[in-house]
């Protein structure tokens, strides 16, 4: 039994390990990165109201504990200012890092949201490199991220998605630039880089969010069967204050404050979107 037991933990260190130092041969791209006030501005918002980066680097970008489980482990959003990583970094490295999930040194970022990123316009992730070039520096330094024994058995039994280059189509081409409007497409287009179909799943249908502690609430239902009760607005006012029309409040995980940012279009748009899915049944992502 000892044997065995030595024999699983000998597995699991060394397959969690390899996941972790993976190296990806992912190109460069190079994107314009613009500096003017349009950019920031846009750039700025991108990295609020829609690709939410400040709720887990922290409102000023200098990192944050995300989880600190004492089984899963701990993962840390890291410093991306000038004063961090932000440094070391080139812009065409940036764009590598947000839309492939893959770090300067090859190894996949932890916990990256990447595969939402990946469909960000080259535009729309040239004016998220200007802004973060140009916010304050902070000099927080966090640690590392840690897998502890739980964690690095779910991340060898491919349990805990922790790492999303090792599933991003790396040679997918992004589109220039995405047409601002209330359409099916730049709703479908906010879904994706705005990390709906990330926690609430490809179908939307809602559930459990994978590598999220047990603890964590599941992620509602956005299709026609879960929204249906509700009209636009409400959808709406969901979205921009956290609480149902019956005055309940959503739990904190669901980023409201950052979506409650979108501007109208944004917002008609995504929920056009929402109508517009195939109905699924909640837990079925």
């Amino acid at each position: 039994m000892v044997v065995l037991l030595g024999g699983a933990a000998g597995y699991v260190y060394a397959a969690s390990n390899s996941k972790a130092n993976q190296q990806y041969d992912v190109p460069l791209e190079h994107v314009a990165v613009a500096s003017d006030s349009a950019a920031l501005a846009r750039g700025r918002h991108l990295t609020t109201a829609i690709g939410k980066c400040v709720e887990c680097h922290s409102d000023d970008l200098g990192g944050k504990v995300m989880i600190d489980d004492p089984a899963l482990g701990v993962a840390i959003a890291p410093n991306i200012t000038s004063g961090g990583r932000l440094a070391s970094y080139s812009n065409d490295e940036l764009v590598r890092v947000i839309r492939h999930g893959v770090k300067r040194d090859g190894r996949g970022a932890f916990i990256m949201p990447s595969d939402d990123y990946q469909y960000f316009s080259d535009a729309d992730v040239g004016a998220i490199i200007a802004y973060l070039r140009s916010v304050p520096a902070v000099t927080r330094d966090l640690g590392i991220s840690m897998l502890r024994p739980v964690g690095r058995t779910l991340v060898a039994t491919n349990q805990l998605p922790a790492y999303p280059a090792a599933r991003i189509d790396h040679a997918r081409k992004s589109p220039a630039m995405v047409q601002e409007d209330s359409s099916l497409a730049y709703g479908e287009y906010l879904a994706n880089v705005g990390g709906c179909t990330g926690c609430h799943g490809p179908g939307l249908g809602g559930g459990p969010i994978p590598g999220m502690p047990p603890q964590a609430p599941p992620a509602a239902n956005l299709t026609p069967t879960g929204i249906s009760k509700y009209s636009d607005a409400q959808v709406e006012a969901m979205m921009r204050t956290g609480k149902r029309p019956d005055g309940s409040e959503i739990k904190p995980d669901m980023p409201w404050r950052f979506t409650a940012m979108m501007t109208p279009t944004e917002m008609r748009a995504t929920i056009m979107y929402l109508r517009s899915v195939p109905g699924k049944e909640f837990g079925t992502r």
